[in-house]
């Protein structure tokens, strides 16, 4: 059967990049350095997939004003870009796979929390910037788990949700997607536990990348 999937929009951290650790650590390096309290790590990661102040508001929401977050977000930036240049790695498939699906006629898209520098920045170590036909990031739109993204990728590709479908590895991606009545998929290894993204209905669940794009290919 031929699929009606004509685009693929991924979220970056924890479904891409292998970047769940790095950014929990370099929250809890930033909140050291602040005297903030320390959290756990799953605290961390379950606030990956948000928009930095969003997450940091909800991490610390006893905390008022301003200038606590521009200091947290400093800090963790320069922790975060010290991972980064140890070369965070993609998870195992995805180097490989993009470009298969991109030439298999699929258009490739972004939807993720990070900062709209942060992602150019990520794209470029990658050699990537003409890999996806649009991103969008959460300081220049709504964060997840608002579908406001979404709507904007769709509108430059001139699709309906129908015709596209999300990948994650949060409770933010599905209920972004969810909101919209677009398809997801949840993979397994990233930010959160599956059993909190099977709650969606996932058209797919997957431990691997390359279990989507075997799938996709099959389809199309």
């Amino acid at each position: 059967m031929k699929s009606s999937y004509q685009a693929i929009i991924f979220d970056w951290d924890g479904t891409l990049l292998d970047s769940t650790l790095a950014i929990a650590e370099s929250l809890k390096a930033a909140a050291t350095d602040l005297q903030l309290p320390v959290l756990s790590r799953t605290d961390y990661q379950n606030i990956i997939g948000l928009g930095l102040a969003e997450a940091l508001q909800t991490l610390y929401p006893d905390l008022s004003g301003e200038q606590w977050q521009v200091d947290m977000r400093e800090r963790y930036s320069y922790y975060f870009r010290q991972w980064e240049q140890q070369q965070l790695a993609c998870f195992e498939g995805v180097v490989h796979g993009l470009p298969s699906l991109r030439q298999a006629g699929f258009a490739l898209a972004v939807a993720t929390g990070k900062s709209r520098h942060g992602l150019n920045r990520a794209l470029a170590a990658k050699n990537w910037d003409d890999l996806f036909a649009v991103t969008r990031c959460a300081d220049e739109t709504h964060s997840k788990p608002h579908p406001q993204m979404l709507w904007e990728i769709l509108e430059v590709l001139q699709l309906d949700p129908q015709q596209a479908f999300m990948v994650g590895d949060t409770e933010f991606d599905m209920a972004m997607a969810s909101a919209i009545g677009m398809d997801c998929v949840a993979v397994s290894y990233g930010a959160h536990h599956l059993d909190r993204l099977l709650k969606y209905q996932p058209v797919l669940c997957v431990d691997h990348f390359s279990e989507l794009v075997a799938w996709l290919h099959e389809r199309a």
